[in-house]
């Protein structure tokens, strides 16, 4: 069984930072593929970004390219996200999420597994 459990959610202005930490437990994650996704009320759930556990080349959608940083810290069997310049558009429920290959790493729906999400609110 695996268990994701997300912190670091909060109001922040707008400009501001805030760094979610998703935090593993319950397998090794060196074959995982790790995933943030976040959901605004009514809209369906989004991508934000992935990456392989064990390393390599991180994605992003295009909207937070250049302002958010998914990073993992091995040792630690944590993830994180570093989201920087946030802008009151990032205000959603942030939910991290784990799956066994690389493929379809955009879809929600192909990750096996999540965290309960954390909420971020940005203020204008």
């Amino acid at each position: 069984q695996v268990q994701l459990v997300e912190s670091g959610g909060g109001l922040v202005q707008a400009g501001g930072s805030l760094r979610l930490s998703c935090a593993a437990s319950g397998r090794t994650f060196s074959s995982y593929y790790m995933g943030w996704f976040r959901q605004a009320p009514g809209k369906e759930r989004e991508f934000v970004a992935a990456i392989w556990w064990s390393g390599g080349v991180p994605y992003y959608t295009d909207s937070v390219k250049g302002r958010f940083t998914i990073s993992r810290d091995n040792a630690k069997n944590t993830m994180y996200l570093q989201m920087n310049s946030l802008k009151p558009e990032d205000t959603a429920i942030y939910y991290c999420a784990a799956k066994t290959s690389a493929y379809y790493y955009s879809d929600y729906r192909r990750y096996n597994y999540w965290g309960q999400g954390t909420q971020v609110t940005v203020s204008s």
